[in-house]
C-alpha cells in the first residue's frame, strides 16, 4: 500500500500519554469483575463489550464521559500514527465527495489513539475490545496494539488490512450521520435478543460495505493499492467473522449469537462496496439474503 506522502488528517487525537482516566459508566464505577465478564462475553459470544457493560450497569445507555484527558497531535516521528492519519484523511476525502453527491455535507469524526483504557461517551473503552466507534461523542477509538494482535493472533497481517479496520469504524460514523444508527437503536427496544443480534449483524455488514466503498474510491483517486492488498483486507474480514472467532474461542459456532456476521458474509459485503462504490448497494437492511 503506497500511502507515504499523502495528506494527513487534523482529526487524530493522541491520548497515549494521558492515562486512562475516568472508569465510570452511567455515573457508576465498573469493578474488575464486570470488566472481565464483558471481555469474555465480547470474545466468546461476539457481543460488543460496551453493550455488556451498559447492561451490567443497569441501563441500556446514557453513559457519559466522566473525564477525558487532553490530547495532542501525534509526534512527527511515529510511523504508525502517521499511517492512521493518512488513512483517516483519505476517508474524509472519500466521504466528503460521497455526501456532496447526495447534496449533503460530511462531518469528519475524530480518531483518538490511546493505550490500555479510555473513557468515552459510550462507557470505558478497553484495548482488549479492539477498535470501536462511539456515536455519543462521534469518535473512533484505537489502541495501536490491536494491529499487533491482528498480525500475531488473528492471522491478519498487512497495512491494507489495518486500513480496512479504520475504514470499517468510520463506516459506523457514516451510519450515524445518515440516521441509521438512531433508527436501529429505536428498534432494539421492541425486539427479542435474537432479533437484536440479527440487527447488529446488518449494521456491521453495512459498515463493511462502506469500508469497501472507501477502498473503491480511494483506489480510483490514489491508485495506492499494490498486489496482495485487497486480499489482505478480505483475509482480515474473514479472520474477524463471528463463526471464525467462535470456532477459535470455544470450538463451536452458535449462529444465533452472531453480532457481526460470518466470515463469508463480511467478505461478501466488503467486496460489494469495493466493486460498486455505491451507497445504494450497501443496503443490508433491505437484503433478504446476507
Amino acid at each position: 500500500m503506497k500511502w507515504e506522502g499523502s495528506r494527513e488528517s487534523d482529526n487524530v487525537e493522541d491520548a497515549r500519554d494521558g492515562g486512562g482516566g475516568g472508569g465510570f459508566v452511567g455515573g457508576r464505577g465498573i469493578g474488575i469483575g464486570s470488566i472481565v465478564i464483558a471481555l469474555l462475553g465480547g470474545w466468546i459470544f461476539g457481543v460488543n463489550p460496551l453493550t455488556i457493560l451498559g447492561l451490567l450497569d443497569g441501563g441500556g445507555g446514557g453513559a457519559q464521559v466522566q473525564h477525558q484527558a487532553p490530547a495532542s497531535r501525534p509526534p512527527e516521528g511515529d510511523p504508525q500514527a502517521k499511517f492512521v492519519s493518512v488513512v483517516l484523511a483519505n476517508t474524509e476525502d472519500v466521504w466528503s465527495a460521497q455526501f456532496a453527491s447526495m447534496g449533503s455535507t460530511y462531518r469528519a469524526p475524530k480518531l483518538r489513539l490511546y493505550r490500555g483504557s479510555q473513557p468515552t461517551a459510550c462507557g470505558q473503552g478497553l484495548a482488549a475490545m479492539g477498535p470501536f466507534y462511539c456515536p455519543g461523542d462521534q469518535k473512533v477509538y484505537l489502541d495501536l496494539g490491536f494491529f499487533d494482535t491482528m498480525r500475531s493472533r488473528l492471522g491478519a497481517p498487512g497495512q491494507f488490512a489495518q486500513a480496512y479496520v479504520i475504514a470499517h469504524e468510520v463506516g459506523h460514523h457514516v451510519q450515524d450521520l445518515m440516521g441509521i444508527t438512531q433508527k436501529v437503536e429505536a428498534m432494539r427496544g421492541r425486539t427479542t435478543e435474537a432479533q437484536q443480534n440479527a440487527l447488529s449483524v446488518r449494521v456491521e455488514l453495512q459498515a463493511d460495505c462502506f469500508a469497501g466503498i472507501w477502498a473503491h474510491d480511494s483506489q480510483q483517486s490514489k491508485g495506492w493499492l499494490e498486489s496482495g492488498d485487497v486480499e489482505s483486507a478480505l483475509n482480515a474480514a474473514t479472520q474477524i467473522g463471528d463463526d471464525t472467532l467462535q470456532r477459535k474461542a470455544q470450538g463451536q459456532v452458535v449462529p444465533e449469537t452472531f453480532t457481526h456476521g460470518s466470515s463469508a458474509q463480511r467478505v461478501t459485503w466488503f467486496r460489494r462496496g469495493l466493486e460498486s462504490g455505491s451507497i445504494k448497494d450497501c443496503n443490508t437492511f433491505g437484503a433478504r439474503q446476507l
